[in-house]
């Protein structure tokens, strides 16, 4: 399958960071062809950095990408397409290192076909030096974005690739942890393509290559101005009449015509940007209100798949990091609870939700916007900033759920809907929710 030619590590900096300054490099001075004194090294590194015109497959620098300053890292396909070796990992750890002791975001340009063959065991550790790295930057707080703008396979994609905070791609760029000379026979090759890696939700974005400095200067302005303290809900999208009974409550957080959580990041945020979630019926992302950063997760009101109970781990944990602040909006009648949801471990993806919750340390704030059934929503309710719409439902389990437990029959539906208190105006009453918001 064909691909656009990989960007050169120099073109990407002029691209995204025009003006940068380069980091110092540290050169290996190693023993003559390497490590294991592969014959022919010297020499072959010679000719890739003539035609290259880089003594290496990496080059890092100090750059402005839009607003924000940041340490980028880029790779040169054209020297022994872009492998990793000892000199190579050297430059991406001291890249990393830099970037903590600057307090600056990194962007990863990438396009390697993975560890150098030449040296072995020697290139294969440096992936682990490079994780520990990426760890400490986390621990800073400070986000990684990586942009696939070339093949990028084996241990850059397991590593800056896959291991950052934000993953986007050229078109058509070739993604994946097999090469195409190791990779079985009869793999199928459109599985090793950045299109199939965005379907199934390893990839954040595909961007093309003209939109790349606005895009990625988008997500670093997004990354590090998170908004001050804790979210405020939302106001009503529309006004409506708290309902008089538990069953005409359900009614109405089931009609089709109420506005949606689609519809309450609409009227929130002024721009949003969403990372991947393969659930339709869950998005998350961060959105951008008054020019801060807020992360958001947003159930869309049918029941969440242990997919997106993990989109939405992911984005709480990477929020949480940075120290950005959450909304939640709850719309979902439970959770997934078919085979096809218990074979993908529907149990452990909500476990995980609650406690991605719980440790979060700043307060998320969470509006329910619509129904609120059983774990599915209580996964990813705050437990002390929650708030209601007039045209939402609270509940252990939606009434029918409810009435089988109990063994009683369709008819007497509405009168457990009463009895589970689950009105907007009853969770204020009994604590569970701080108000219902007005319009």
């Amino acid at each position: 399958m064909s691909q656009p030619p990989p960007l050169s590590a120099r073109a990407a900096l002029d691209l995204l960071a025009p003006g940068h300054v380069a980091l110092p490099a540290r050169e290996s001075g190693g023993p003559p062809d390497g490590p294991l004194g592969w014959p022919g090294y010297d020499a072959g590194r010679e000719r890739a950095a003539a035609r290259a015109g880089s003594s290496e497959a990496v080059r890092c620098a100090v750059g402005r990408v839009g607003e924000t300053e940041a340490v980028l890292i880029a790779f040169e396909f054209a020297f022994l397409g872009g492998s990793i070796g000892w000199s190579a990992g050297e430059r991406i750890a001291g890249a990393l290192r830099t970037a903590r002791d600057l307090a600056l975001p990194v962007v990863s340009v990438l396009a390697s076909g993975g560890t150098r063959v030449q040296e072995g065991m020697h290139a294969l550790t440096q992936l682990q030096g490079i994780a520990g790295g990426m760890v400490r930057l986390r621990g800073a707080g400070l986000p990684h974005l990586a942009v696939l703008a070339g093949p990028v396979t084996g241990g850059g994609w397991v590593t800056l690739g896959a291991g950052s905070d934000v993953r986007l791609a050229l078109p058509g760029t070739q993604v994946g942890f097999s090469g195409a000379r190791v990779r079985p026979p009869d793999a199928d090759p459109a599985a090793y393509t950045a299109e199939a890696q965005l379907a199934a939700g390893h990839l954040d974005g595909i961007v093309e290559r003209e939109a790349l400095p606005e895009t990625v200067a988008r997500w670093l302005r997004l990354l590090t101005r998170p908004a001050r303290g804790p979210v405020e809900p939302p106001r009503a999208v529309r006004a409506a009449v708290p309902p008089a009974t538990g069953w005409e409550a359900v009614r109405a957080a089931r009609a089709a015509d109420r506005p949606d959580a689609g519809a309450y990041l609409r009227a929130h945020f002024t721009r949003l940007a969403p990372l991947a979630s393969v659930d339709p019926a869950l998005s998350v992302g961060f959105g951008e209100r008054a020019g801060r950063s807020i992360g958001y997760v947003a159930q869309h009101g049918t029941p969440t798949t242990p997919a997106g109970f993990r989109a939405a781990v992911r984005l709480l944990r990477l929020a949480d990091g940075l120290g950005i602040p959450v909304l939640t909006l709850v719309d979902t009648p439970g959770a997934a609870n078919d085979a096809d949801a218990e074979r993908d471990g529907v149990g452990a993806a909500i476990a995980e939700t609650f406690t991605a919750m719980a440790a979060s340390r700043l307060p998320v704030t969470t509006l329910l916007v619509g129904q609120g059934g059983s774990g599915g929503a209580a996964a990813l309710t705050a437990p002390a900033r929650t708030w209601v719409t007039a045209e939402s439902y609270y509940s252990v389990l939606p009434p029918e759920s409810a009435a089988a437990v109990l063994k009683r029959d369709a008819a007497q539906v509405a009168e457990v809907a009463e009895l589970l208190r689950l009105r907007p105006q009853d969770l204020v009453a009994h604590g569970l929710a701080r108000g219902v918001v007005a319009p």
